[in-house]
């Protein structure tokens, strides 16, 4: 049982590291005159919009945006948990 706790607490501290790792990495993406900017924990930076863009222009570039930089972070992740070694026991 205490083998279990163990196992439990350095994988909760891996988590951990890798979520401090991931909060230094940034992603960024720019469609139609949107440009978004996320940390590896999927956190929004900025977001910034060109000036003279319509509403539905806007609406649109920023849903294009924030999803594709959402696949960036989530490629990051993969990336960064494979690097560090996946996490042992979830195999």
């Amino acid at each position: 049982m205490f083998n279990k706790l163990k196992q439990f607490k350095d994988l909760r501290s891996q988590a951990k590291t890798m979520q401090d790792a991931l909060a230094e990495e940034r992603v960024t993406e720019e469609k139609g005159g949107v440009k978004i900017t996320m940390n590896g924990n999927m956190e929004i930076l900025s977001v910034n919009i060109e000036s003279g863009m319509t509403k539905e222009t806007i609406e649109t570039s920023v849903k294009n945006a924030v999803n594709e930089t959402i696949k960036k972070a989530q490629r990051l992740m993969a990336k960064k948990l494979q690097d560090m070694g996946g996490f042992p026991g979830l195999n």
